[in-house]
């Protein structure tokens, strides 16, 4: 998870952490009550700072991860399955050596069994003492497979992705830093567990800290970002890279950000629609609201004749005083439903400045001509505060997601959390 910053401010490595400060508030009636809905409150020992996105079977039950929080000594993070009013089916807690910090959501096979990854936990070294991470698997009995565990130097570390798998069942992610040049590195695990470094990542030119995941396309190549590096713009450390990796192992990039209109720090996982375009958002840029850096925009990407590809900004966000139509969208996936309107969330922003003087979040959609509409907007009380992660649709248009803050007080500083629906 990413703390709040300008693109030109340098990534730690323990930007990882779960960072996000929210004030304890008092507990505040959602402004739009008739659309929105807390389904499950977090409070600790359930886990606490979901920072990931949804899924849902076919029964509407809901999975996820929350960062911390679990009923293991450590507070290492869970798995949860919530049926579809909410209620906790089961949990499953991690306990370090076999994973620590989920940051990052779940696949879901057929078989019902459950793919993820942990940012920490698994093998420590001189890169990563707390652990380089995890690649798991967890079946239908809850029993825990680790895949993989991360060294650092040549395979990665800290992979805060959410996986994709090809119809051999291989798995495919990144690793936020390591790998042969440090910033960062594409991979595969295939069957039983052996990991493959398809990529890795040296900065400028072709990107750094790939940290959300990647997509796959019908003939297996894999597509992402890169919050760092690059050639464009004038951030220290780059702005930020929309990349291609093809099944031989060969990287293009496709766009380049700039940190003006064009945006920086692209942050989420992308999205693709029927036609081959491109969508995702970038946590800074686009404006020069947000102490000069921008506040993130949504962009889309689409293939032109000639093999390039060129990038459109959909929304430029802080467009609305004091920033009510939200500020620095989170890691995605953004949701596009079938008339082309696209749904996501801002962990800043709105109309509810409850949270350490900071606007608590919203959800928004934006439909194809570039009008934006805030669904909701978080007070930072019950109904949780900073939504981080992006959100699902199920087929009649409901909208699931979770708020990484507030909820239950309890969990100190942040609050513990929430998973809520909404009907547009």
């Amino acid at each position: 998870m990413r703390p709040k910053e300008s693109c030109s401010a340098a990534k730690a490595v323990f930007a990882i952490f779960l960072t996000f400060l929210v004030a304890e508030t008092l507990a505040a009636q959602p402004a739009q009550a008739q659309t929105f809905k807390v389904l499950h409150t977090f409070h600790g020992p359930n886990g606490y700072g979901p920072v990931s996105v949804l899924i849902r079977d076919s029964a509407g039950n809901l999975y996820s991860t929350t960062g911390a929080g679990g009923t293991g000594k450590c507070g290492c993070g869970t798995v949860f399955k919530l049926n579809k009013n909410g209620q906790q089916i089961w949990l499953y807690s991690f306990k370090g050596p076999n994973g620590e910090d989920p940051s990052a959501g779940l696949l879901r096979d057929a078989a019902g069994n459950l793919f993820g990854t942990t940012a920490e936990g698994g093998k420590g070294n001189n890169e990563c003492p707390f652990r380089c991470g995890v690649v798991f698997k967890l079946d239908k009995a809850r029993i825990e497979t680790v895949l993989h565990k991360f060294t650092g130097d040549p395979d990665g570390y800290f992979p805060e992705a959410l996986l994709v798998q090809d119809s051999s069942g291989d798995l495919y992610g990144t690793t936020y830093l390591g790998g042969a040049h440090g910033s960062g590195t594409v991979f595969k695990v295939g069957k039983p567990g052996k990991e493959t470094v398809l990529y890795s990542f040296a900065g400028a030119p072709d990107g750094a800290a790939p940290y959300p995941g990647v997509t796959l396309d019908g003939a297996g190549n894999l597509y992402g970002v890169t919050s760092d590096g690059g050639t464009g713009g004038s951030c220290d450390f780059g702005c930020g890279t929309v990349f291609e990796v093809d099944t031989t192992g060969k990287e293009t990039i496709l766009h380049d950000f700039e940190a003006g209109s064009d945006g920086a720090d692209p942050d989420s996982v992308l999205l693709f629609d029927s036609e081959g375009n491109l969508y995702g958002a970038t946590a800074a840029g686009g404006s020069g609201e947000c102490g000069g850096t921008g506040c993130g925009t949504v962009f889309e990407l689409s293939p032109q004749s000639d093999g390039s590809w060129t990038e459109k900004v959909l929304y430029a966000f802080c467009s609305l005083s004091n920033c009510a139509d939200g500020e620095e969208p989170g890691t995605g996936p953004l949701v596009r439903d079938a008339n082309g309107t696209i749904y996501g969330t801002t962990y800043f922003g709105g109309v509810h400045r409850n949270c350490n003087g900071e606007a608590c979040g919203v959800i928004f959609k934006l439909d194809t001509s570039g009008k934006e509409t805030v669904l909701y907007s978080f007070t930072g009380g019950t109904d949780g505060a900073f939504p981080l992660a992006g959100l699902i649709m199920d087929a009649a248009g409901t909208l699931y997601g979770t708020a990484y803050g507030h909820g239950d007080p309890s969990c100190k500083p942040d609050g513990c959390g929430t998973v809520f629906k909404i009907v547009p």
